[in-house]
């Protein structure tokens, strides 16, 4: 039961205990001085009393000095996502009076289970069925064997994307392990495809019933008014999909704030259908450029129709018209120590999220970067050539590596590349070096991470992920 509803209800019955014997009072009261014997009576009760709210009192100040709650939600989040999802989880259950503790995964541990009757996660799956990276560290050291989770409650939210395999696999595999530990499910696993609003509709629901008993506040960020400002077609003649550069500006210049790594969120309206949908882009400028930029490639489906997204920002959308769009924190892929020298690794319109880090490095004049980028042909697909070459010639870029997969070299793919230039990794990693990659999961960020593996080793590799010095983008 929530804390704060419980002391109400102490007090109401302590309240109609008082009226109730003020009622049964027969007779005026009559004061008369109480004897020696009463006195010692009087004593004894009103000590009696003053342990009794000692005893009480004692485990109540002990749990709020060790930040106990009523219920723990734990997230592991890759894009920001499931963190967003557990923070609205959160707020919602603490709206209905429930005493609410948020933490991340890797600072789960079995013994805390003891300190906190209900446990919620939200968890999201990337990769090969993988947990996000924060998570990795947790997930190879606990999930190999059960723990002792006797008496723990809990429910798990698995978030994944039904078009990619291995759909919610981590969520699952946390949900057996919870299970296999003896820990007892307040109901099961939910499935999440895409964030869809229906399933996080069931989540709601599911915690209402089993805390709130009311319908919760469920909190969203408000989309904006943005406008399209400028669009430009950035490599014409390309054998790969057409991508576009957008310039958005808003209503509300105090819109301007996010950080490198953050998502723009817009609605994309749907003709066939009328309503409006969600579309996710890393965001490829800093606030202090003054607009918010996109990197958009038009997408077809396997039958040959467009893409809801990309044909309305490329094709429908005109320079002058709104759209609504909001911004999404993405902690994870969020700038590392400015002391720290930065490796951006990507292909295709991963460039976005890698050239807003580099731009907030320039903001700050904090020269150690190097970019190794991958596209499909030299003559056509140099991405923002003239912008990085000038950044290489300021000195905000110490080295660019770009590569070309069309072009019959031998260094074909970015992980190519990265395997290529070894020596320098081994020397950046080892001077402090932070990993950024963002891009393509398919082929490009496995193949990345398998030419680091054979760089640097696997514990390496796992070790820079758990200290936050290997992270990614990736979609």
């Amino acid at each position: 039961m929530p804390a704060p509803t419980t002391y109400r209800l102490i007090t109401a019955a302590l309240l109609g205990v008082a009226g109730l014997l003020w009622w049964w009072q027969p007779a005026p009261l009559i004061w008369t001085q109480p004897d020696a014997q009463r006195l010692l009576g009087i004593g004894l009760l009103l000590a009696v009393y003053l342990l009794l709210c000692a005893w009480w009192l004692k485990p109540q100040q002990r749990a709020h000095a060790a930040g106990a709650a009523d219920i723990s939600v734990v997230y592991a989040s890759q894009s920001g996502t499931a963190q967003n999802i557990a923070r609205q989880t959160a707020d919602a259950l603490r709206s209905a009076d429930c005493a609410v503790h948020s933490m991340a995964l890797e600072h789960f541990k079995p013994e805390l289970s003891h300190s906190c009757p209900h446990w919620l996660f939200v968890v999201s799956t990337t990769g090969e069925g993988d947990p996000p990276d924060h998570a990795l560290a947790f997930a190879r050291a606990s999930l190999q064997s059960p723990a002792a989770l006797a008496g723990l409650r809990y429910a798990v939210l698995a978030l994944g994307d039904r078009s990619y395999p291995h759909f919610c696999a981590f969520g699952h595999k946390l949900d057996n392990w919870l299970r296999e530990s003896q820990a007892s499910p307040l109901f099961p696993c939910i499935e999440v495809d895409d964030a869809n609003p229906a399933t996080l509709k069931r989540w709601q629901e599911s915690l209402r019933v089993s805390f709130a008993r009311r319908a919760l506040s469920w909190q969203e960020s408000d989309y904006a008014d943005w406008m399209l400002s400028e669009r430009e077609h950035l490599n014409p003649g390309s054998p790969g999909g057409a991508i576009f550069r957008l310039c958005l500006t808003p209503t509300d210049p105090t819109a301007l704030s996010w950080q490198a790594g953050d998502i723009a969120e817009i609605q994309v309206p749907d003709g066939r259908s009328g309503q409006a949908h969600k579309r996710e882009y890393s965001i490829a400028s800093i606030a202090q450029d003054g607009r918010l930029e996109l990197l958009v490639r038009r997408m077809f489906h396997p039958d040959g129709r467009p893409g809801l997204g990309s044909q309305h920002l490329t094709e429908q959308l005109e320079p002058g018209q709104p759209l609504r769009l909001r911004i999404r924190s993405n902690s994870n892929f969020h700038p590392p120590p400015d002391h720290a020298p930065l490796i951006l690794i990507g292909n295709g319109t991963g460039l976005a999220g890698l050239r807003a880090h580099l731009h907030a490095r320039q903001h700050k004049r904090l020269g150690r970067n190097w970019l190794l980028f991958g596209e499909r042909s030299r003559q056509h697909d140099g991405l923002l050539g003239d912008e990085l070459e000038q950044a290489q010639r300021n000195g905000a870029l110490q080295r660019l590596d770009r590569t070309y997969s069309r072009e019959g070299e031998t260094l074909r793919y970015v992980q190519d590349a990265v395997l290529a230039a070894a020596d320098s990794v081994r020397t950046w990693v080892a001077e402090g070096a932070c990993i950024y990659v963002c891009g393509s999961s398919h082929g490009m960020a496995p193949g990345v991470s398998a030419a680091l593996v054979e760089i640097l080793g696997q514990t390496a590799v796992d070790r820079l992920r758990s200290e936050g010095r290997y992270r990614s983008d990736v979609y």
